[in-house]
């Protein structure tokens, strides 16, 4: 507790609080460690973000630098009503998300489950399926266009060893290249299996104790307590998953080889890789940031719809589905 102190002419002067001056030091303390943070935010995020609403709303092109002209929404008009491609981009998307999300999704806690067994050297078994997951994505895209290769890949020499006298076209084949990718997708799944596996490590033993000792089998756990608990974990796969689904470019440019041509019969043509089209191999920066836009309003949207299922869905142990 401060205590005044008596000054020279009788008069008590006011009590010194040490603790909010302290407190008031944290503060600006804490406030110098996010300036850089915040600093960042700006120059890198947000100040490119509102150029490039400006950008959209003009005619901007490569050939002319620093001449675009004002047009308001004309390019926004025009994807919606006069861009086949822009619709192509959309629907090659809508169904790699469909495709992937929950194929990933599976693949990664069925891994995780087969992980988190206790036996002699599961750890170097759980580095190994790691290690894709950091490797370039450019340079695994690489190789496994090479394995995908119809006529000297190894997959299909592997089919017709196996009598398969048609194998696949596979990235030659419209029908064949978005399940080619998706196998390609599954090299990575270490990362999504290894979070799993932390969801699956922090489950309390007690409860499937308590389980056992009520006869309730494997199958009865895993329905009513590992995947309860492990809600929250998949709720941010989900999520993560949809977003990334969003934003597949580097293999599609490896596997186009940087061309307009995107895969047979456009099958490859993803949306981040049609915005780069527009805006960098056709210089037409204002109908690309317009683009690019929309894809950034449609990753919230759709985060947001995957978020309202979170109540729902979601079981927290301390307090049940929210």
């Amino acid at each position: 507790m401060a205590v005044g102190l008596v000054g020279r002419r009788g008069g008590a002067t006011p009590p010194v609080d040490r603790s909010s001056k302290e407190s008031r030091k944290e503060e600006r303390v804490a406030y110098a460690f996010l300036l850089p943070w915040f600093g960042g935010l700006l120059l890198l995020i947000a100040i490119p973000l509102l150029y490039a609403i400006w950008i959209s709303l003009t005619d901007a092109f490569y050939l002319r630098p620093g001449q675009a002209d004002f047009i308001g929404l004309d390019n926004f008009v025009e994807i919606f009503t006069d861009d086949a491609q822009f619709r192509k981009a959309v629907e090659v998307t809508v169904r790699w998300i469909l495709l992937t999300t929950p194929l990933f999704l599976f693949t990664g806690l069925i891994l995780s489950l087969l992980l988190n067994q206790r036996l002699r050297g599961m750890n170097f078994f759980r580095t190994i399926l790691y290690v894709p997951a950091v490797l370039s994505g450019v340079a695994v895209t690489v190789l496994w266009i090479n394995l995908f290769n119809p006529d000297l890949g190894a997959i299909n020499g592997f089919l017709r060893a196996a009598g398969v006298a048609d194998p696949p076209q596979w990235f030659r084949s419209p029908d064949w290249a978005m399940p080619a990718l998706a196998v390609m997708g599954l090299w990575g799944i270490g990362g999504s299996a290894v979070i799993f596996l932390a969801g699956l490590q922090n489950i309390p033993p007690h409860l499937y104790e308590a389980a056992s000792i009520d006869g309730a089998g494997g199958w009865a756990k895993f329905r009513n307590i590992t995947l309860p608990m492990l809600s929250p974990t998949l709720f941010f796969l989900t999520v993560n998953a949809v977003i990334d689904a969003l934003l597949v470019f580097a293999q599609i440019w490896v596997v186009s080889g940087g061309s307009k041509n995107a895969g047979p019969d456009d099958s490859l043509l993803f949306y981040m890789y049609y915005v780069y089209l527009e805006s960098f191999r056709d210089g037409q920066y204002g109908y690309g940031s317009a683009l690019a836009w929309l894809l950034t309003i449609a990753g919230v949207l759709l985060v947001a719809f995957v978020f309202r299922f979170e109540k729902r869905f979601v079981y927290y142990e301390t307090e049940g589905p929210r």
